[in-house]
């Protein structure tokens, strides 16, 4: 006869709920992106993604590069400007693992924060039974005073103490983890300030002439390039004028720069107009931006004469070639010349341009190419003389410092004679109109800049190399002392005294702590022998006895 099981069956568990299997999912997502090594990975996507902004030109910095470089790629420029290479840091993708590594950095350091504020509260840990496991361990007699003198030396030398009895525990290198924790709570900081630049700042770039009908106001139709935060309008910005009054630069004779200073006059707005000084190093400071000067040359200036005998001025200034001897090339366009008084009318195909080389020091003998000192002390403009149709009034827009070589295949410009001339000389040329190289005015280029997150970049990055130095050069350690009575009936050398059994073990990687326990012990009172010198076995128990009856 078969027996039966009549035991009841266990009841079948029931099919986990959609609900409880998204919250495991999100948990479990939530604890892999807040892990170390996915903010590792972040940081190092991060680090790749910011390649497309460093490689190829952005349109917030500079459009014409970008336009140059839609010409030379007809093809791949399309493909890359739809994935936003073109606007690298502002792009979905940059923005998408920027806000990851700033959520993944504060879920790794809150449970950090909690458990480090949690350790630095709590006392040190009582000392285990077998100090004679530990990584270091030694027997040395007691010092007068006990557990308290023992206490009172290591509270000398900074560590955390506690005194429970005849055991004394210590602890010390609570450096190490500060300084991870600042270190990372540096990085989200960095993270913030950048980003506060990113959507607050702006700023803007200029050349400025010397000259009082060369002054600039800070609006964005002033600037050469501009480039503002989403969260910035035209209207935000600060009101102030700047003009450029004399500029002062110095040279050693290999042509190595030693000194600028622009000196400026500043009207900003509910304030007095003032005199100001800044150079290369020293910016100036204005509520609401700074002014940076980036570089400096010369802009010629020129007076054309036409054949009406009436005269039109021009100071452009000329573009340095990047020689240590500051030669420029530029162009004064003359557009509006040649106005017939009788009839008021303008033959367009009259309007003269100079393409013009300047420079500083010309040399004593042809060619005349390129200057010798970056300073005037031979000052040559070698100019090249075109008329017809400049192409100005079509509206297209160009370039002020180069002709437009259209025009001139299209044979609508003609070239009609070169000349260097010294200051104050004239050319006249086959019309009968005048060119006269009057002088030279000086320029700098300028950049404006806002960035509210600038202090909080600077602070953030200190306390990060601080934060740094703490966790490499911290070391967390621990160490114990226990008073034994000594048996005065065991034979032992030190019978009739107490002993102390000390230990210690690093929470870290430390290799200098048995030195450093070593002299801990010695300043206590021992010498720091070995355990066989002390009378001591690794399993505890000393040769003659002396600690059986202790424990």
């Amino acid at each position: 006869m078969t027996a039966v099981d009549e035991r009841p069956a266990p009841p079948a568990q029931a099919p986990r709920s959609r609900p409880n299997r998204l919250l495991a999912l999100l948990r479990n997502s939530w604890r892999q992106l807040t892990s170390m090594r996915t903010a590792l990975v972040l940081l190092f996507l991060l680090a790749v993604a910011a390649i497309p902004g460093s490689v190829l030109p952005q349109r917030g910095v500079n459009p014409e590069d970008v336009r140059d470089y839609f010409t030379a790629y007809p093809d791949l420029a399309p493909v890359l400007d739809r994935i936003g290479a073109f606007e690298a840091f502002g792009s979905v993708w940059f923005s998408a693992i920027y806000l990851l590594l700033f959520t993944s950095l504060i879920g790794c350091i809150t449970p950090r924060l909690r458990d480090h504020v949690r350790a630095l509260r709590s006392k040190p840990p009582a000392a285990p039974k077998r100090l004679d496991r530990l990584p270091q361990h030694t027997v040395l007699p007691a010092p007068e005073g006990g557990a308290a003198a023992i206490a009172e030396a290591l509270r000398r030398r900074r560590w955390r103490v506690v005194v429970r009895g005849d055991e004394v525990s210590a602890e010390k290198g609570y450096l190490k983890e500060t300084g991870n924790l600042l270190f990372h709570s540096s990085m989200v900081v960095v993270l913030v300030g950048v980003a506060l630049g990113s959507w607050y700042g702006w700023s803007g770039n200029r050349l400025l002439v010397a000259g009082e009908e060369n002054a600039f106001c800070n609006t964005r139709q002033q600037y050469a390039e501009s480039k503002l935060g989403p969260r910035v309008g035209a209207a935000d910005l600060p009101g102030f004028c700047v003009r450029l009054d004399d500029f002062e630069a110095r040279f050693i004779e290999s042509g190595q720069p030693e000194f600028f200073n622009a000196k400026v006059t500043v009207d900003e707005d509910g304030g007095e107009r003032r005199q100001a000084n800044f150079s290369v190093n020293s910016p100036l400071r204005l509520d609401g931006a700074n002014v940076y000067l980036l570089g400096h040359g010369y802009a010629p200036v020129i007076r054309y004469t036409d054949r009406f005998g009436r005269s039109q001025t021009s100071a452009v200034p000329f573009l340095t070639t990047g020689d240590i001897g500051l030669t420029s090339e530029g162009l004064a366009a003359f557009p509006d010349i040649n106005v017939d008084p009788a009839t008021g009318s303008r033959d367009p195909n009259l309007q003269m341009a100079f393409s013009g080389l300047y420079l500083p020091t010309a040399p004593a003998a042809a060619p005349f190419a390129r200057s010798e000192y970056p300073t005037e002390r031979n000052p040559a403009l070698n100019l090249v003389a075109y008329r017809g149709n400049l192409g100005m009034d079509a509206g297209i827009p160009g370039s002020i410092y180069k002709l437009d070589q259209r025009q001139v295949s299209a044979g609508k410009v003609k070239e009609v004679g070169t000349k260097l001339l010294r200051k104050g000389e004239t050319w006249k040329l086959d019309d009968g109109t005048t060119v006269e190289f009057l002088d030279t005015k000086p320029y700098i280029t300028l950049s404006v800049r806002y960035d509210p997150g600038s202090t909080l970049l600077l602070v953030s990055s200190a306390v990060l190399l601080v934060g740094l130095m703490g966790s490499l050069f911290g070391r967390r350690r621990r160490v114990f002392f226990r008073v034994l009575p000594a048996d005065p009936a065991s034979g032992s050398p030190t019978s009739g005294s107490s002993l102390v059994e000390a230990g210690g073990l690093p929470r870290t990687d430390h290799p200098g702590f048995a030195d450093e326990f070593a002299q801990l012990v010695a300043a206590i009172g021992g010498d720091g022998r070995p355990d066989e010198e002390a009378g001591v076995d690794r399993d505890g128990g000393d040769r003659a006895g002396a600690r059986e009856g202790a424990e």
